[in-house]
C-alpha cells in the first residue's frame, strides 16, 4: 500500500485506462451521489465508468495500491445506501457491462455481466420456453449484479426463491484486484460455499464481473386473482387461510388503501373501488392443477370477506392487475412530495398485529404509511410519506421507519427481507445479531477484504475492524483513538 489517495488513482487509472472512463468534474459526479435511497448523499472523489471486467480490476488495483475505498455500483436502484459513495473514495459504475454472455439452455443456463438488467434475461429466453424467476419490482431497470449484492426478491419468491436460489456461479474481482470463479454451472459443487457467502454480502466481499444464473421453464399456465376486501385484517385473514390449506401461489401481494390510491392516480389501475386492502394472487403450473388451486384461493377470499373478486387469465389482464403493484412505490410520489422505503419481515400470523402497530406508529408522529408488501412470506415495505420542507418531518418518517424494524423483531421478524442493510440499517444490527454473530460476520469479511477498503461503511455498526479480537470491543477501538484508522 503506498498510499497518495484518490488523486494517485486517478492519475494512474488515467495512464492505464484513459481518460474517458473517469469522471472527476463536480457537477458530474452529482449524477452518483446517492443510490435509491436518495436522502443520504455524498459525493464521490472519483467515479470510473467500466467497460469491462479489465477496466473493474484496474480500478480495484489501484484502489488497493493507494489504500483507497472503493464502491461498485449498478442501476442505482437499491433502497438502502449499498451502494452510497465516499467523498475519500473511487465509485465503480458497472452499467456499461451488459453483455450477455451465453445462453446455454441444454444446462438451463444463462451467463452474463453484472450490469444486465433482471428482466433483459427472461426476454432474452422467452422464446424458448423459459424465464428467470426473481423478479423485483425494478426488474425493468434493475441489474442482476445489484440483485447478487442484494440477494433480492421480488412478489414470486415465495414460490421461486431469491436470487441466491438462482445464482450458481459468479466472477468476482477480490478486494486486492484479483480475480477469482465461484461455482459454476453445475448445482451444487463441493467445498465451501463461498457462492453462497457471497450473494448477498452486499458488495463487501468483492464485485462480481459476471454471473452464472439458472434458467426455468416458463409455466404451462398463469392465472391471477384480485380480491378487494374492507381492510387489511380482513385480507390476511385470507392470506393465512390459503397458506395453511397447503396451497403455494407463486405470489401473494397485499395493498392497503392508502397505497391503492397511489396507484390508481399513477397509472389508472382499476382496483376495486372502495377497497381498504387488495390481494392480489397469482398461481401458476400445470394446467389443472392451476384451475383447481385458483377455485381454493378464490373460494377463501370470499370466506375471509372478499367483496369483489377478479380472475385474469390473459396476459393482458394479468399485466393490467400487476400495473399498480409494480409501480406502487414510484406511485406514492402522486400523494407525498417525499418518502422513505422501509423493508422488514414477520411471520405471516403476525400481520394483523404487525399492521396495527405501524398504523398506531404513524399516528403518534403524525406521518401516514402506505403498506406494500409480500404478504405470502410476510416480506413488508411500509412506505413512511412525508414532507422535507416541513420542519421536522424528515426525522418522524425517520423515527417511525426504525420503530417499525423494532415492531417486526419484536414479532420474530428480520430487520430486512430483500433491501439489504446498507448504510440504512447498520445500526440496527445489533437489535437482531449478538456480538459473537458480528465477530462471526466480521471475521468472513476480513478473510476477504482486510484493509477494510471494499464498500466501507456498509451492514456493520461502528467502529468494527479488522484485527479486533472476539468479543474484546468495548468503546471506540485504540487504532481509532490513535488516528491509524477510520471511525466508519
Amino acid at each position: 500500500m503506498d498510499g497518495g489517495g484518490v488523486g494517485a488513482v486517478a492519475d494512474r487509472l488515467r495512464a492505464r485506462l484513459g481518460p474517458e472512463v473517469l469522471v472527476r468534474d463536480p457537477v458530474e459526479l452529482a449524477t452518483y451521489e446517492c443510490d435509491g435511497l436518495g436522502h443520504l448523499r455524498a459525493q464521490p472523489g472519483l467515479v470510473v465508468l467500466a467497460r469491462d471486467r479489465t477496466d473493474v480490476a484496474a480500478a480495484v488495483t489501484e484502489c488497493a495500491r493507494a489504500g483507497v475505498p472503493f464502491v461498485a455500483r449498478g442501476a442505482g436502484t437499491g433502497l438502502s445506501g449499498g451502494a452510497l459513495p465516499r467523498a475519500d473514495g473511487v465509485l465503480i459504475v458497472l452499467a456499461k457491462l451488459r453483455r450477455v454472455v451465453e445462453i446455454d439452455l441444454d444446462s438451463e443456463r444463462a451467463v452474463l455481466e453484472p450490469g444486465v438488467a433482471n428482466l433483459a434475461i427472461t426476454q432474452a429466453v422467452a422464446a424458448d420456453g423459459y424465464r428467470y424467476a426473481p423478479d423485483p419490482s425494478s426488474q425493468q431497470v434493475c441489474s442482476i449484479g445489484g440483485n447478487v449484492a442484494e440477494n433480492s426478491g421480488g412478489a414470486h419468491c415465495l414460490k421461486h426463491g431469491f436470487t441466491a436460489n438462482h445464482v450458481t456461479g459468479l466472477e468476482i474481482v477480490t478486494p486486492d484486484g484479483g480475480t477469482v470463479r465461484l461455482g459454476g454451472k453445475a448445482v451444487d459443487p463441493p467445498g465451501y460455499d463461498l457462492l453462497g457467502a457471497f450473494v448477498g454480502s452486499e458488495g463487501t466481499l468483492g464485485i462480481a464481473t459476471e454471473v452464472t444464473v439458472r434458467l426455468v421453464r416458463s409455466p404451462e399456465a398463469v392465472q391471477t386473482v384480485l380480491a378487494g376486501f374492507a381492510d387489511t385484517d380482513a385480507a390476511g385473514r385470507a392470506v393465512a387461510a390459503i397458506v395453511a390449506d397447503g396451497l403455494l401461489p407463486a405470489a401473494i401481494e397485499m395493498m392497503d388503501a392508502l397505497a391503492v390510491t397511489a396507484a390508481e392516480a399513477a397509472v389508472a389501475c382499476g382496483y376495486p373501488s372502495g377497497a381498504g386492502a387488495v390481494l392480489i394472487v397469482e398461481v401458476d403450473g400445470p394446467a389443472g392443477e392451476v384451475a383447481a388451486d385458483v377455485a381454493e384461493v378464490e373460494s377463501h377470499c370470499l370466506a375471509a370477506g372478499a367483496f369483489e373478486l377478479r380472475r385474469a387469465e390473459r396476459e393482458a389482464d394479468r399485466a393490467q392487475v400487476w400495473k399498480g403493484r409494480k409501480s406502487a412505490f414510484a406511485a406514492v410520489g402522486r400523494i407525498s412530495p417525499d418518502y422513505l422505503v422501509q423493508d422488514g419481515v414477520v411471520p405471516r400470523t403476525a400481520l394483523p398485529e404487525v399492521l396495527a402497530g405501524i398504523t398506531r406508529l404513524g399516528a403518534e408522529h403524525g406521518i401516514r404509511v402506505a403498506n406494500v408488501f409480500h404478504a405470502g412470506d410476510g416480506n413488508l415495505h411500509p412506505l413512511v410519506l412525508f414532507d422535507a420542507d416541513r420542519p421536522g418531518e424528515l426525522e418522524a418518517a425517520e423515527e417511525v421507519s426504525h420503530q417499525i424494524l423494532a415492531l417486526c423483531l419484536a414479532h420474530g421478524g428480520s430487520i430486512t427481507g430483500e433491501h439489504g442493510v446498507g448504510v440504512d440499517k447498520a445500526t440496527a444490527m445489533p437489535s437482531m445479531f449478538s456480538a459473537d454473530d458480528l465477530d462471526t460476520m466480521q471475521m468472513l469479511r476480513c478473510a476477504f477484504d482486510p484493509d477494510q477498503v471494499c464498500n466501507p461503511g456498509k451492514i456493520f455498526p461502528t467502529p468494527r475492524l479488522c484485527g479486533e479480537a472476539p468479543g474484546r470491543r468495548r468503546g471506540v477501538h485504540p487504532l481509532v483513538e490513535q488516528g491509524l484508522a477510520e471511525l466508519y
